[in-house]
């Protein structure tokens, strides 16, 4: 017989999804796409560090630029002093709403949270 223990705090986390009707979102994908890019100055990089093709991190940024009043990412063309892009004042507020949120929910559900990872079976398929 085996002793199941549950995930740790640290193997758990809040994915939070805002969804706007039926045609708009923001998720921990594209928070996390605006971060990097943010960080990394272009889209292409941005991509790259999350593991993803270039085409959907820029359709990924169409559609988060299409969704609000204002674009969230500027960016510019390549050339001979090469491309980039960077989170508009729209974007940076944005981001900065979204991780409050995420903030916010975890904190508010801290024991919920809590109270199913504890009705867990050890994942770890340690014995």
């Amino acid at each position: 017989m085996t002793t199941e223990t549950p995930p740790t705090s640290e193997d758990t986390r809040l994915r939070l999804r805002v969804v706007f009707g039926t045609d708009a979102m923001l998720g921990p994908g594209k928070a996390d796409l605006l971060e990097a890019i943010r960080d990394r100055g272009s889209i292409s990089a941005a991509g790259r560090a999350m593991g993803m093709s270039y085409k959907r991190a820029w359709s990924l940024v169409e559609a988060m630029n299409a969704a609000f009043r204002a674009p969230l990412v500027a960016s510019s063309r390549g050339g001979a002093r090469g491309g980039g892009a960077s989170l508009t004042e729209t974007g940076e507020r944005v981001l900065s709403h979204y991780r409050r949120l995420e903030a916010q929910a975890a904190e508010a559900g801290a024991a919920e949270i809590d109270a199913l990872r504890g009705l867990l079976l050890d994942m770890s398929g340690e014995t």
